[in-house]
């Protein structure tokens, strides 16, 4: 089993997890990448995706990458077609607008479409007969 630990948050890969641990790990991940840091002195939050994002080039390339495995994850879950598409098109727009230097990363910090993806998935979740 490989296990990545930051603390506080834990990453479990394994395929042998329940949908509660699937959804708990992507949780942990939109967390990490959109809202896991606090700008000293103001309310803002931002993550991994708006410093991983400042590397020209592969930078956003990578973060969204990451961000279309949640959606795979939310996929994996049954969750259907048209909230997959909104899903994507949040990481789109997150991956076409965080390329522009700069103010791609302001942009990130604002938008944080993995945490949309995540309050998408938690209300098909919610709703789902």
């Amino acid at each position: 089993m490989k296990t990545i630990e930051l603390r506080p948050l834990r990453f479990d890969y394994s395929r042998t997890q329940s949908r509660e641990q699937r959804i708990a790990r992507l949780e942990a991940l939109a967390s990490l990448l959109d809202s896991v840091l606090l700008i000293p002195g103001t309310n803002i939050r931002f993550g991994l995706d708006a410093l991983i994002g400042l590397v020209p080039g592969i930078g956003d390339v990578v973060t969204t990458l990451i961000s279309l495995y949640i959606v795979h994850e939310a996929y994996e879950l049954g969750v259907p077609r048209h909230v997959i598409v909104r899903m994507l098109a949040n990481v789109a727009v997150d991956g076409l607008f965080g390329a522009v230097p700069l103010v791609g990363d302001a942009f990130d910090v604002m938008w944080r479409a993995n945490l949309k993806n995540l309050e998408l998935l938690r209300r098909y979740l919610r709703d789902k007969p």
